[in-house]
């Protein structure tokens, strides 16, 4: 699995959220439960975004959103999760 980030992806994480590159990677690493499908109408894509919440090595929560094309997993953004997000996600992806 590799993480595919574009140029512009990268400085909205580290400009507008002040999320490094390497955090991502470590959610993807400390990942417990399942992803969950973004099934929002203003929000599809083909194939679908997949998203889940996870800490960093330091113990920061962030929702990570991406979409899985051919081996890759291309990265849409990732954010500190909403309290609306952490329920929904603590309910439907364990």
């Amino acid at each position: 699995m590799q993480l595919n980030f574009s140029p512009r992806i990268l400085a909205k994480l580290e400009e507008k959220h002040s999320i490094k590159q390497k955090e991502v990677f470590e959610c993807f690493f400390n990942r417990e439960h399942n992803f969950l499908l973004d099934t929002r109408e203003n929000n599809k894509t083909n194939p679908a975004t997949q998203w889940f919440i996870s800490e960093t090595d330091k113990g920061k929560k962030l929702k990570i959103c991406f979409i899985p094309i051919d081996g890759e997993l291309i990265i849409k953004t990732a954010y500190p999760p909403s309290a609306e997000e952490i329920r929904i996600y603590g309910k439907y992806a364990v």
